[in-house]
């Protein structure tokens, strides 16, 4: 064979080679895509079961509050009673301040007035209770002096209390002159403290009303 004959040989293969390439790519598959991933199904809604936790988050609740009310009325109860106890008793202690006199003197102090006048509402809002006055005295003078100074300033006290409106028979009056000092001391502090008249409630005062109640 000749050269232009092998030369168009190789021509025509280089044809053929072209061609079944052109031919293999148009039949080349298409990319597919992927397959979506697969929906999960709806889980059954079990109504039955969420009525019983909406029943028992409403039981919970419920008790909680139960709980909660029944602190409150415990502690306003509490204080109720605290409240009641403390008036009683700021009205006991009225009832019985005592009051101070100056050295062999009988006379009402302006203090010793201002003390007595608080316990005027107080006997009258309760008619029942009366009460007892003890005078007492320091320990200078005699023994005989001071029972009758101290019965002048239990006399004192009671007479200032019955001119405003107090009966007489509802207090009673007693004297311990120098004998029942609460200061065992010897100087103007004790002496000074020991010169008093003390108030005790001896009927009606086991519950105290209220001035106005």
């Amino acid at each position: 064979m000749t050269a232009q004959p092998r030369a168009a040989g190789r021509s025509v293969s280089v044809v053929l080679l072209a061609s079944a390439m052109l031919v293999g790519a148009c039949h080349k598959k298409p990319e597919v895509a992927p397959a979506p991933a697969p929906v999960p199904q709806a889980t059954a809604v079990d109504s039955t079961a969420i009525r019983d936790s909406i029943a028992r988050a409403q039981a919970a609740r419920d008790a909680a509050l139960a709980r909660q009310r029944a602190y409150d009325d415990s502690v306003r109860r509490a204080n109720e009673e605290a409240a009641a106890a403390g008036a009683q008793t700021g009205l006991r202690n009225t009832v019985t301040a005592v009051i101070h006199f100056d050295f062999d003197k009988s006379d009402l102090r302006d203090d010793s007035r201002a003390t007595l006048d608080a316990k005027v509402p107080v006997l009258a809002a309760n008619p029942d209770v009366t009460i007892r006055i003890a005078g007492h005295t320091d320990e200078r003078g005699s023994v005989e002096y001071n029972i009758a100074l101290g019965q002048r300033r239990a006399a004192a006290a009671k007479r200032y209390l019955t001119e405003r409106g107090v009966a007489a028979t509802r207090i009673e009056t007693i004297s311990y002159g120098e004998g029942r000092p609460v200061s065992d001391g010897h100087d103007e502090s004790a002496w000074a403290q020991n010169r008093r008249d003390e108030f005790e409630i001896t009927a009606g005062g086991t519950h105290l009303n209220k001035p106005g109640s």
